[in-house]
C-alpha cells in the first residue's frame, strides 16, 4: 500500500465511523479535516508530473468538484485543458468520457438512445438503452459553444438533475458526476454562446491564462524529453463522495454567511444599499445561487488547506471563478471598458471584510 493510499484510507475510515455523540462525530470529521491538507499536497505533486503550472486552475477545478458542482473552463487553444481534466479524473480515479462538441452534434450523441433487439432464445423484441458518453464520473464537454441549443439544453439538464430520461424510463448517472466544459474565446463566428441562465448552472467559470516565461521552459523541456510523465491515483469515487458530505456538514459562522450576503447584494442594481457604479455599470446581478456558490466553494477551499470551518478569505478567494459569470455589464460598462473582473475588484473594495455581520431582523 502506497503512502498515498495510506492517507487517504486512514481518513476514509475515519469518517465511515457512526459516533452517536455529535460532539465525538464533530471531532470525527475534524481530525478528517486536518488529513486534507496532506491529500491535497499528493493530488498537487501528482497533477505536476503531467501539467506544469496552472495552481490556481487545478485547485479551483478540485474546488468545484468537492463542491459537488461543475465547471466552465475558458482559454486560446494549446493551453492543456483537455489534458489537465483527463489528469485530474487519473489522479481521482474516475471514470472518464470526452465528447467534441460540433454542430451536428444530436443530444441522443450525449445521453444516449433506446435501440432495438432482438432476444436470440425467444426472438421477442424490446428496446434497450444504450448509455451514451455522459455515463461517466467525469466528462469533458470540449467547445461546448460550437454546438446548437437543443444539445446544450440536453447535457445541463443531466447535469442539474443527474439523470437521463429516455422512453419513459429515468436512468440515473453514476456517483460522483461531475462535467468540466471548455469554451475557445477566440473564433466566435459560427458559435452558440450559453445563455446567462445556463451559465449559471455552472458552479465555477475558470479563465485558463498563458504560462508564465519559466512555466514554458519547462513545459518544452519537459514534453521534449520523452519522460514519464504518466499521474498515479491518490483518491477513489467513494472518497469524493464522502469529501461532499463531510463539507455539507462543515459550519459556517455568521460572519462568513454576512459577507457573502452582502457581496451578491451588492451586485444588484437598484437595490438598497447598491454601490452607485453597480447602478451605472450593471444590467442584473448574482442571485441567490451566487450565495450558495460563494460558501460552499469556500468551504471546499477550507477543506483543501487542512481547516474546519470556512473564513471570509476563503470567500474573496473564490469570488472570481464564483461570481464572473453571474454579472452582466451593460452598454455603459463596456463602453468605459469595465468587465466583470472589474466589477468585481470594485465589489470587493466596496464591501468591507471588517464589518460584522448579524442575521437580518424580521420584519414585523
Amino acid at each position: 500500500m502506497t503512502e498515498e493510499t495510506k492517507v487517504v484510507e486512514g481518513a476514509a475510515q475515519q469518517q465511515r465511523q457512526t459516533p452517536t455523540d455529535d460532539r465525538a462525530k464533530q471531532q470525527s470529521d475534524s481530525a478528517t479535516v486536518a488529513k486534507w491538507e496532506q491529500i491535497h499536497g499528493r493530488i498537487r505533486a501528482e497533477m505536476a508530473k503531467s501539467i506544469v503550472g496552472q495552481a490556481d486552475v487545478i485547485d479551483q477545478m478540485l474546488i468545484a468538484i468537492l463542491a459537488r458542482g461543475h465547471s466552465l473552463l475558458e482559454g486560446v487553444p494549446g493551453l492543456a485543458k483537455t489534458l489537465m481534466v483527463q489528469s485530474l479524473a487519473n489522479v481521482l480515479q474516475l471514470t472518464f468520457h470526452r465528447i467534441q462538441f460540433t454542430p451536428d452534434l444530436m443530444p441522443s450523441d450525449i445521453t444516449g438512445t433506446d435501440v432495438l433487439q432482438e432476444d436470440q432464445i425467444t426472438r421477442q423484441r424490446q428496446f434497450t438503452f444504450v448509455n451514451g458518453p455522459i455515463f461517466a464520473n467525469m466528462l469533458l464537454g470540449d467547445e461546448i459553444n460550437r454546438t446548437p441549443p437543443k444539445t446544450q439544453a440536453a447535457m445541463l439538464e443531466a447535469m442539474q438533475e443527474r439523470q437521463v430520461s429516455a422512453g419513459g424510463k429515468v436512468h440515473k448517472l453514476p456517483e460522483p458526476f461531475f462535467v468540466l466544459a471548455t469554451q475557445n474565446p477566440l473564433e466566435q463566428e459560427g458559435t452558440y454562446p450559453l445563455p446567462e441562465a445556463q451559465l449559471d448552472r455552472f458552479l465555477l467559470y475558470i479563465k485558463v491564462k498563458y504560462p508564465s516565461e519559466r512555466e514554458e521552459w519547462d513545459i518544452a523541456r519537459k514534453i521534449t524529453s520523452g519522460a514519464d510523465n504518466k499521474s498515479k491515483p491518490v483518491l477513489t469515487g467513494e472518497h469524493i463522495v464522502m469529501a461532499q458530505k463531510l463539507i455539507h456538514r462543515m459550519p459556517v459562522c455568521d460572519q462568513v454567511v454576512g459577507y457573502a450576503c452582502a457581496i451578491v447584494r451588492s451586485s444588484r442594481p437598484k437595490q438598497p444599499n447598491t454601490p452607485e457604479f453597480v447602478n451605472k455599470y450593471v444590467s442584473w446581478g448574482a442571485g441567490p445561487r451566487g450565495v450558495l456558490a460563494l460558501i460552499t466553494a469556500a468551504k471546499a477551499r477550507a477543506l483543501l488547506h487542512g481547516r474546519y470551518h470556512a473564513s471570509v478569505e476563503d470567500v474573496q478567494a473564490i469570488i472570481r471563478p464564483a461570481l464572473r459569470h453571474r454579472l452582466a455589464p451593460n452598454y455603459a460598462a463596456l463602453a468605459a471598458g469595465v468587465d466583470t473582473e472589474k466589477l468585481i475588484e470594485m465589489l470587493l473594495e466596496a464591501v468591507p471584510s471588517q464589518k460584522k455581520f448579524e442575521p437580518p431582523k424580521e420584519k414585523e
